[in-house]
């Protein structure tokens, strides 16, 4: 964070000053929420949860270095009242966007957000300084507590912008007003809440409405092979620049194939030239991810071979998402399990499939653990069932359906696809499918595991891997 002094902390958010001795006293360590990850110099920020109240913690963060306590009441350590902390911090980011001057860059979409924005992070960062969204903080919290990291050196800063209903992405823009904004894809992901895709992609487009003219510098980079998005056109004064595989993208690829590992490679094309890819992640759905951070690495000045190779560097930043370790007996565990909606579950088993292709040429197998897709509302059992027949259409050799009557619908529909006997089954929860696994896995084997978050089924591949990973 830049340095700022309790003082202008306070005139930012109209905050009051308690307990502070010297209000010219610089916070020059990051804003925290959570009292563990103070450090010296720090700003903490007491939010009240649906289980624990940072207010109590006020003591805590001063003692272990935090300047101040950002906090809606007193609490008898030096603090900066404020009437609401969300509010507040979004007013500190927006004041130190507008005092660095740095290029901010915002994305959204229904899938591929966090793997984007990795990328984009990974490839800029050869550019200039850049900071970006850590894991998927990309909230009304967590944009501003990202933003709050740039410093007076950050050329770059990269959110993701996530949206539960229409008028979330709006609030965020108008926190940290972006120059460029990529829309990803428009999905099904929280369809139950929106009611239908065209609500997700009225919520999605408030990013390209958001942002400055083309005479401004304003970018809305746009997927050319996603229909409602890029319609996103006509909803900006922003110069729009295409990617995809459409002929007609800006940035584009072409000769798209995979690795005998799984990994996606392909011919970038930019107007500035064209350059060979391979990626180090798994499954051919990150083409657009990587075209996605690509355009952005394009309008910002980079040349095609220099994102290629920047490109080809780029690994996982965030965790659980398509996280692939090889034990030492030869088992290979992919775990996906952060979340999960019908779009990221369909990339997933594609990419296991292609994993898996080698694997069953030598008698390992396919195993794919499948936790609920959550928020689907009446759409759950049809887009369950459709998994379920996929995984089975891959030649997944074992589906292992998770949990209740979402899991049923999963192996149901993998049962009238055709898979009987022993190749589906159903079990309870994460500690029942670990036990399957431990008794039944052999050397060879590839096991994706994948659900909502809410599901928990990050513990299955932590199980699996307990006292035997080795990073692929």
């Amino acid at each position: 964070m830049i340095p700022l002094s309790l003082a202008e902390i306070a005139d930012i958010t109209g905050g009051q000053l308690h307990d502070i001795p010297d209000p010219s006293l610089l916070v020059t360590g990051p804003v925290v929420f959570d009292s563990r990850q103070v450090e010296d110099g720090s700003l903490f920020a007491a939010f009240v949860g649906e289980r624990v109240d940072g207010h109590d913690y006020a003591a805590t963060a001063i003692a272990a270095g935090a300047r101040a306590v950002l906090a809606t009441r007193p609490v008898a350590v030096p603090a900066i009242v404020v009437p609401d902390v969300v509010t507040a911090l979004g007013a500190l980011a927006g004041a130190v966007v507008a005092r660095i001057g740095t290029d901010v860059v915002a994305l959204t979409g229904s899938a591929g957000k966090t793997s984007t924005k990795d990328l984009i992070a990974q490839v800029l960062q050869h550019h200039a300084p850049t900071v970006w969204t850590p894991g998927n903080l990309n909230n009304e919290i967590g944009l501003p507590i990202t933003t709050l990291r740039a410093t007076e050196e950050t050329r770059h800063l990269v959110l993701e912008m996530g949206a539960r209903g229409i008028g979330h992405i709006r609030y965020l823009t108008g926190l940290t007003p972006p120059r460029i904004g990529l829309v990803l894809n428009v999905g099904t992901a929280h369809i139950g809440e929106f009611g239908g895709r065209e609500a997700i992609a009225q919520a999605k487009g408030e990013l390209v409405e958001a942002l400055p003219s083309e005479a401004e510098g304003g970018v809305a980079v746009l997927n050319a092979d996603d229909p409602l998005v890029r319609a996103m056109s006509a909803r900006t004064k922003a110069r729009t620049v295409l990617f995809g595989e459409a002929e007609d993208a800006d940035v584009r690829a072409t000769d798209v194939r995979m690795t005998p590992q799984g990994c996606p490679s392909f011919t970038l094309h930019t107007p500035t030239g064209c350059s060979d890819v391979t990626l180090r992640l798994y499954g051919e759905h990150h083409v657009s991810n990587a075209l996605g951070a690509a355009a952005v690495a394009h309008v910002l000045g980079m040349s095609a071979q220099e994102i290629a190779t920047a490109l080809s560097g780029a690994g996982t930043l965030s965790r659980w998402r398509m996280e692939v370790t090889e034990r030492a007996d030869g088992v290979t565990i992919v775990n996906d399990a952060y979340n999960a909606n019908p779009e990221s579950m369909r990339a997933a088993l594609r990419a296991l499939a292609a994993m898996g292709a080698a694997a069953q040429a030598n008698g390992g197998r396919t195993w794919a653990v499948l936790g609920p897709m959550a928020e689907l509302g009446d759409d759950a059992l049809a887009e369950h069932d459709a998994v379920g027949r996929l995984a089975v259409r891959l030649n997944v050799s074992k589906l292992v359906a998770v949990g209740g009557r979402e899991a049923s619908w999963l192996q149901l529909g993998a049962y009238n696809e055709g898979s009987w006997g022993e190749e589906s089954v159903l079990v309870s929860d994460a500690q029942a499918a670990v036990d399957l696994l431990r008794s039944e896995l052999r050397p060879g084997d590839v096991v994706l595991v994948k659900a909502s978050r809410s599901a928990g089924l990050e513990r299955v591949a932590q199980a699996l891997l307990e006292g035997e990973a080795s990073d692929r």
